[in-house]
């Protein structure tokens, strides 16, 4: 649901934020769903802050019950060193909001009932996301640094599966807590949602491994310069055994040996990408070198 638009970016409510929402004002305390929501905003905002100062074009912003997502167009996530500046930003962003409340209330600008709520939600909330799982901003830094040993594709299946694996945790957590009468709907509607969107990061692995084979095509032509690798291949390895060995912002060459280990010749990065797209990744690469 759109709820309004900031500094040229959409601001977007997701469902299971606005259930959140829900169970504050059944329970009377609409105040601290406010402050709540006001802390969820600056932390995205912070995102979308680092974000345009690197030149990544913003979309619009979603807020969900744990943090939210803010959507951004150029060569997100393939960056990895982008993708770290703009994931640190948010829990960042959070730690100077505590801040400033320690400072207000050392200062006397303080309420009682609701500045401790502040504090504390700004501390979840950044603590929250720096867990190593996606769709948190821990698992974005988590997958940034792995993508440079295992590719995109793996870094997210890994990050991703991280990322189930916490909303289990959470959901039982909730599960427990709210038999015992500790705790509310809001962990378990956390790790539901945590799982929902852990696994729509899982699902995006291939597409984001295309986009990063396109986009190093448009960065070579770009900058002119590209740390070159090589790899060796016999002619019956598929296109993707080959590709998964290929990782970002480095441009490949491969040399393909015949059964009996002779040298029949050596392919580009474009040329194995070319045929990717043509024949899919079950086509031997061999098959490249005899068109």
């Amino acid at each position: 649901m759109k709820i309004g638009r900031i500094m040229g970016v959409n601001i977007y409510l997701n469902p299971f934020f606005l259930a959140l929402l829900g169970l504050f004002f059944v329970a009377g305390i609409m105040d601290k769903g406010l402050i709540a929501f006001g802390v969820v905003l600056a932390h995205e905002f912070a995102h979308a802050a680092m974000a345009k100062k690197l030149g990544v074009p913003v979309s619009d912003v979603e807020l969900l019950p744990f943090g939210g997502v803010t959507r951004m167009g150029g060569d997100m996530p393939v960056r990895p060193d982008r993708e770290i500046l703009i994931a640190a930003a948010g829990p960042a962003g959070n730690l100077i909001l505590f801040m400033a409340g320690l400072a207000c209330k050392n200062y006397g600008v303080w309420n009682d009932s609701l500045g401790p709520f502040f504090l504390q939600s700004n501390m979840i909330i950044a603590a929250f996301n720096i867990l190593p799982a996606l769709p948190l901003d821990g698992g974005r830094v988590y997958r940034a640094f792995l993508a440079g040993k295992v590719g995109i594709k793996n870094a997210t299946y890994r990050a991703a599966g991280l990322g189930q694996v916490w909303a289990v945790v959470i959901m039982l957590s909730g599960s427990a807590g709210l038999a015992m009468g500790k705790t509310g709907l809001d962990v378990l509607i956390t790790g539901l949602f945590l799982f929902y969107a852990a696994t729509r990061e899982r699902l995006s692995a291939p597409f984001l491994f295309m986009r990063q084979m396109m986009q190093k095509k448009e960065e070579l032509l770009k900058s002119g310069v590209l740390h070159a690798e090589g790899l060796v291949a016999r002619e019956e390895a598929t296109l993707g055994e080959v590709v998964r060995f290929f990782l970002p912002q480095k441009f490949y060459f491969v040399a393909v040996y015949s059964a009996d280990l002779k040298l029949k010749g050596v392919l580009s990065e474009n040329s194995i990408i070319d045929a990717l797209f043509e024949h899919g990744f079950d086509y031997p690469i061999g098959q490249i070198n005899s068109q």
